[in-house]
């Protein structure tokens, strides 16, 4: 097993955040690809195969590691970013759409969470990026993420990403909360997850929520975002197909497009 690089970070930013790590002699950090933003001279970036916590497993190990990360709907290769220089270098990473980018120190979380498939953003190397099966039925069809979400394990720093606002919970013993299932970010290995029928055929047809709650059951640990970006892209959808602004007031809102100039 590759031990986990010990690496140092700051984030900059309010609601488009970015998190600069810095390397000592030899570190390396693991990101998604299309997650970088800048860096140092004396970083050598390279892209591998699967997400390099298996590299000494020969090609059987990069093609499991790597089959995983499709599973998630990922892509096959992550970026590596080592510095082969002689002292400290940085290099910084970009959250992909308005939110909070989360700092998670695995060896305080028993050394595993599990988070959505598009959560995950960057972490030390060692850290593994593998998958989490969801054991239920009802969880896997009604859940709305479907049966896999991505696990990571180590003991080293993981970075997440979020949208909108970040709540973070920490549940106790049998205390129980229910979310919607698009705003689950992570939890810890001990909270139980499972899909709870939201009931009442006014709330089923009229409620606007979805059929189902995700219940998150403690102990342990939970991060929640305000706005998830499936939720995010829907509504940019609504006001940008066909037809643009029909949404805004119905009649009314219609009425006020020929008035400031958006005429049909």
């Amino acid at each position: 097993m590759i031990s986990n690089h010990e690496i140092d970070y700051r984030i900059f930013g309010s609601e488009m955040q970015c998190v600069e790590i810095e390397l000592d002699p030899q570190e390396t950090v693991m990101a998604e690809p299309g997650s970088f933003m800048m860096m140092n001279d004396g970083i050598q970036m390279n892209t591998i195969f699967g997400d390099g916590s298996q590299n000494q497993g020969g090609i059987l190990g990069k093609l499991m590691s790597a089959g995983k990360r499709l599973l998630t709907g990922e892509s096959l290769f992550m970026t590596a970013y080592t510095n082969n220089g002689n002292g400290k270098r940085t290099v910084t990473f970009a959250a992909p759409y308005p939110g909070k980018i989360i700092p998670v120190d695995l060896s305080r979380h028993a050394g595993r969470l599990t988070c959505q498939k598009d959560a995950f953003l960057c972490a030390a190397k060692g850290v593994s990026i593998g998958i989490e099966f969801q054991k239920k039925l009802g969880t896997g069809l009604f859940g709305g993420e479907g049966f896999i979400m991505e696990k990571l394990e180590g003991d080293g720093m993981a970075f997440l990403h979020a949208g909108g606002h970040v709540e973070e919970r920490q549940l106790q013993a049998g205390e129980m909360l229910k979310v919607d299932t698009g705003c689950i970010v992570a939890f810890t290995k001990d909270v139980n997850y499972d899909i709870q029928f939201v009931g009442g055929i006014k709330n089923t047809l009229f409620g606007g929520e979805g059929v189902f709650f995700a219940t998150l059951q403690g102990p342990g640990k939970v991060w929640i975002q305000s706005l998830p970006i499936s939720r995010l892209a829907s509504r940019i959808l609504a006001y940008g197909g066909p037809g643009g602004r029909r949404e805004e007031g119905g009649i009314l809102g219609g009425l006020g497009n020929i008035l400031d100039g958006d005429g049909y």
